[in-house]
């Protein structure tokens, strides 16, 4: 007889964004006259810049001509991309990481959830608190997270890392060891950051515990402070206790492209055994590769016009973040965020819990955005807008919301 993965039966709920889309379309249905502006998941809205457009062209064109057509993907990526990668997201800045330590996929969110595979059920993990909900949902399906209590909304095996205002949203050293730490930085969903200088104290501590750090890096791209790292790697050490995940949804707008990748050195090691081995079979195995035609526009990405345009295009999202940030100031609300991120985070108003205030804004001001608990108890309170959407409709969306 067959039976099931027990460990997928622990699951609270919905995904967070799948309850958030079900009420709103509900609301929707039953309110067709209003227009609802969706500020709450973190999906792109500017088209492709051109340079990508045109690599895409060129590279269907190969693909209908036989001496250029291209099948199966290398199973780490196309040496093109990642050499691009390598040279531009690393070595430009003082990184050591070399081509072949670089894994080509089809987003960050997809690793974030897979990488947890090349460890043992037994690693206790640690996460901040609010977090990305794909790190610990992953690993309750792994069994790797203990008993649910319900009434703290936490996990017995998980070290929460509260990230508050009293530390300015940044997690700090765990009183318990852990095995696995997952970093997010710049920030979802509080659009955080560190200085390099405290992400060196992640790296010693880590180095020093044994612990791995699996650090994701896909907001890099709106970092705009200097003394901010858009990469782990540019802390001493980091090459022997730390991932790396990097996406292009959000630097280039890949969102329905579906392209990123993991950076894991071949000098980190866990019991003497080679991570870099370890997840090299896991991707030949389970993974074809991502489309030639999507990896080319990766390459586009790095290309002189393709850095102008996308440089233009985060500058938009981050003019409305500005706006954003300092229209909800305006309005009296405690907010941060919205300046290394595109992500600004907000206080529930007139003590209201988070889903009070998502259907409040729905339902008054019929706007979207995500509530602070989906991402851990320390977001209770709180609320998430995103600087995604097109400009006109940020600027009708705060208005709605002074208005309040």
């Amino acid at each position: 007889m067959a039976k099931v993965n027990d460990n997928y039966l622990k699951l609270p709920g919905n995904y967070l964004f799948s309850t958030i889309g079900k009420k709103v379309s509900a609301y929707a249905a039953a309110h067709p006259d209003k227009k609802v502006i969706r500020l709450g998941i973190g999906d792109v809205t500017q088209p492709l810049a051109p340079a990508i457009i045109s690599a895409l062209h060129s590279a269907v064109e190969e693909m209908g001509n036989a001496a250029t057509f291209r099948g199966y993907a290398p199973d780490l990526g196309y040496e093109f991309l990642r050499n691009a990668v390598a040279q531009n997201d690393y070595r430009d800045r003082g990184c050591d990481i070399s081509a072949d330590e670089i894994f080509i996929s089809d987003g960050a969110k997809c690793d974030a959830g897979n990488i947890q595979e090349i460890f043992s059920v037994d690693n206790r993990i640690a996460v901040c608190d609010p977090v990305y909900p794909v790190y610990v949902d992953t690993n309750v399906m792994a069994g790797r997270t203990g008993v649910y209590d319900k009434a703290a909304e936490t996990w017995s095996d998980v070290i929460y890392m509260p990230c508050t205002a009293q530390n300015g949203f940044a997690p700090e050293l765990p009183d318990k060891t852990p095995d696995l730490i997952y970093l997010c930085f710049p920030n979802n969903p509080t659009g955080a950051t560190v200085t390099k200088a405290q992400l060196q104290e992640w790296v010693d501590y880590a180095n020093r515990v044994g612990a791995v750090i699996i650090y994701d890096a896909a907001y890099e791209a709106y970092i705009s402070q200097e003394d901010v790292p858009h990469s782990v790697y540019e802390c001493q050490g980091a090459r022997t206790c730390a991932i790396e995940l990097h996406s292009f949804s959000k630097n280039a707008g890949f969102t329905g492209l579906r392209l990123g990748y993991t950076v894991i050195p071949k000098d980190l090691k866990v019991g003497g055994v080679a991570l870099h081995g370890l997840w090299a079979r896991r991707h030949g195995t389970k993974y074809n590769g991502a489309p030639y035609i999507v990896q080319r526009a990766g390459e586009a990405v790095y290309s002189q016009e393709g850095k102008a345009q996308l440089k233009e295009q985060v500058a938009y999202y981050m003019r409305n973040a500005a706006y954003i940030l300092e229209g909800l100031k305006e309005a009296g609300y405690t907010v941060s965020g919205g300046v290394n991120a595109p992500y600004i985070w907000l206080k529930a108003p007139g003590g209201m819990n988070s889903w009070e205030f998502f259907d409040y804004l729905l339902e008054r001001a019929n706007v979207v955005g995500t509530p602070g608990s989906g991402f851990g108890p320390s977001g209770e309170t709180y609320f998430r807008l995103t600087a995604f959407g097109s400009y006109e409709n940020t600027v009708e969306a705060i208005a709605r919301i002074k208005a309040l």
